[in-house]
């Protein structure tokens, strides 16, 4: 047996905070070396955050990450984690290039830095805009400390490093890597979350470890930054099989051991990888080997580690586990990185005292109560506050206003006091009549006029709402957070200096459909009671009496068909048509809807791509600076050819 115990560290790096990320990194393997690790891995560019952006172009800010990195090395080679392999992320310079690295830390030194190869620039990320690719074969050095294409010999076998996007490639970096003699392939990674990638991750992880017969280690970062939300966790993958499945969604580290001669036997066995492996050493050079004695005296196996043993005592049967459903799973991942991102939004940017909430008693800006009274509470715990305290801190930390107009209804006004008090927050209640009658007055003076358009008397309200909200946070210091969902924000069902605004937005990307059914398994989960009366009322903007956001826009579950439909698979608006009267083969009314939508979502661009920060959550989302792209300025008739 070659045992080994393996460390996955998920650190919170802030952007810029360099000292700080590499202390936390300190920490965690400072605790990982204490119960024996001989590797630990963090994140891509744990040491100075992600994603940088821009920052990169100003050389203090990438200098400071070397300091730091030598700092780590020589700090690490001056306690127990001196015998300890170490990798950690960061931006390196060269020549005029800039390089996003995994570095080994071994022997009190930086053993070496290996480049990302595929740097993505797709969907959120803009990698290529400032960083320059590693490359097959590439052979540097930045000052003594080899840079680029190459493995390492420690004290346990051959190790290889690459970084995020390089593992999605079937045919990245591992492969040749591999048959070149790497046994543990470490990956250092910043994934963002949206929904469904948990799957895809770990699916994708198995088969580049099974196909490559590798110890596959992946660790990501966890927390947000800007829009881009990290779940954390991470795997260690052997050849196929799942030996560690990290917690996501916290900062905190997890160690498993494994057995590398299970690699070596598995290569031996496998005729397949073995024949691959020549027709590619016959036409292609060996990935170049770095080694000295004193490498190899660090991560030496240890035979007193616990074999990897299944903890149910079988080598055959599945461990027993209770089943989740997929919708289970689905709300739970949303719950876990909204408040997530909203705490970190708020703490990371050192601007803010408090959340304000405009809390209408609606279902939007009711489930972004629930979601940001999470992240307050789960601070709370972090803190150590119970009883008094934590109740003090809840009320301190959260504002809720409310700010009634003629048209509001006794039951959404009845639900937002329920709900605060249910959960111990602070409602404020701030009347908009008069103000809303002033504002009427002095336009009408002003356009000479007796009347105002049905769409003017209803935005005024949503815009003395919108000042109002932006006066509280300026005397508060409050992180005001938009409530508008994406289904509304797609047709522009939102105000432009009203409901629109705001400082960040946390359902900006859930379409009204989910917010609905988020709502009802909130419900189901806690028993909050006050959320079976929010489920039954009508989804309604307020803006005049009877209204009905479906009446005015058309039913939700055909709304966002049409958005996933016509945005998300590019379909023709006759393409959405037929799919829709498929679907609802007894609603006459969808090719007008369909077309309704259609110009409804072409003519609001305008309006969306001024709204604030709001995190990411799927894999569309409306956000032209980091998801869908579109020009403001355009012919519509292109939709009709």
């Amino acid at each position: 047996m070659r045992l080994v115990q393996i460390g996955i560290g998920n650190v919170n790096p802030t952007v810029g905070a360099f000292r700080k990320n590499v202390d936390a990194i300190l920490g965690q393997a400072h605790d990982m070396a204490q119960t024996g690790c001989q590797i630990a891995a963090f994140g891509e560019l744990s040491v100075s955050g992600y994603p940088c952006e821009d920052l990169v172009q100003w050389s203090s800010f990438v200098d400071q990450q070397g300091v730091e990195l030598e700092r780590l090395a020589r700090t690490l080679g001056e306690s127990v984690t001196k015998d300890m392999a170490v990798v950690v992320g960061l931006t390196v310079p060269l020549d005029g290039h800039l390089y996003n690295v995994a570095a080994l830390l071994a022997d009190g030194r930086v053993v070496g830095l290996v480049p990302k190869e595929n740097l993505p620039d797709y969907n959120v990320f803009y990698e290529g805009r400032t960083v320059t690719s590693g490359s097959i074969g590439m052979r540097e050095s930045v000052g003594a400390i080899p840079i680029g294409d190459m493995i390492f010999e420690l004290g346990f076998g051959k190790l290889a490093l690459e970084v995020c996007e390089d593992l999605w490639r079937p045919d990245g970096p591992m492969v040749r890597r591999a048959f070149s003699g790497a046994e543990v392939v470490v990956n250092i990674s910043a994934s963002p979350f949206h929904i469904g990638i948990t799957n895809t991750r770990r699916e994708m992880i198995a088969t580049r470890a099974s196909d490559n017969c590798a110890t596959v280690v992946y660790a990501n970062l966890v927390g947000a930054q800007d829009s881009l939300v990290f779940d954390g966790g991470g795997c260690v993958n052997q050849c196929g099989r799942l030996c560690m499945d990290a917690t996501r969604g916290r900062v905190g580290w997890e160690a498993c051991v494994v057995d590398l001669d299970r690699v070596r036997r598995m290569r031996n066995e496998n005729t397949t990888w073995r024949r691959s492996a020549q027709q590619y050493l016959a036409l292609h050079k060996r990935t170049a080997l770095i080694t000295d004695d004193a490498l190899k005296a660090v991560a030496v196996p240890d035979s007193s580690l616990p074999y990897p043993a299944p903890a149910h005592k079988s080598f055959f049967l599945p461990e027993s586990e209770k089943p989740t459903s997929a919708r289970d799973r689905y709300f739970e991942d949303l719950a876990l990185v909204i408040p997530l991102a909203a705490w970190d939004y708020f703490e990371k940017s050192g601007a803010f005292k408090r959340f304000l909430i405009a809390l209408s008693g609606g279902k939007d800006s009711c489930l972004t109560l629930l979601l940001v009274h999470r992240a307050v509470e789960q601070e709370a715990a972090r803190r150590g506050l119970v009883g008094e305290e934590r109740s003090a801190f809840l009320r301190e930390m959260i504002w809720c206003v409310d700010m009634p107009s003629v048209h509001n209804s006794q039951e959404t006004r009845s639900i937002s006091r329920r709900v605060c008090d249910d959960l111990g927050v602070t409602l404020l209640v701030s009347p908009i009549h008069e103000a809303v009658q002033q504002e009427r007055a002095a336009l009408m003076a002003t356009l000479n006029t007796q009347t105002l358009s049905p769409q003017v008397e209803q935005n005024i309200q949503a815009r003395v709402r919108g000042e109002r909200m932006w006066n509280l946070a300026n005397e508060c210091q409050g992180l005001w957070l938009q409530t508008s969902n994406m289904s509304e924000k797609a047709v522009g069902y939102t105000t432009i200096g009203g409901d629109m605004m705001g400082a960040y937005g946390l359902i900006a990307n859930l379409p009204k459909t989910v917010v609905i059914e988020f709502l009802r398994w909130w419900y189901e989960k806690t028993g909050l009671w006050i959320l079976s009366v929010l489920d039954t009322s009508t989804a309604s903007a307020e803006l005049q009496d009877g209204q009905s956001d479906e009446n005015d826009l058309m039913p939700f579950p055909i709304l966002d068909a049409c958005f996933a439909l016509f945005v998300g698979e590019k379909m023709t608006i006759e393409e959405v048509k037929v799919v829709l009267q498929q679907m609802w083969s007894d609603e006459p009314r969808i090719p007008e809807w369909v077309d309704r939508f259609a110009r409804l979502f072409l003519n609001s661009i305008f309006k969306w791509v001024q709204t604030p920060l709001c995190a990411h959550l799927g894999s569309l989302d409306l956000d032209r600076e980091r998801a869908l792209q579109l020009p403001v300025v355009q012919d519509r008739s292109w939709m009709r050819s």
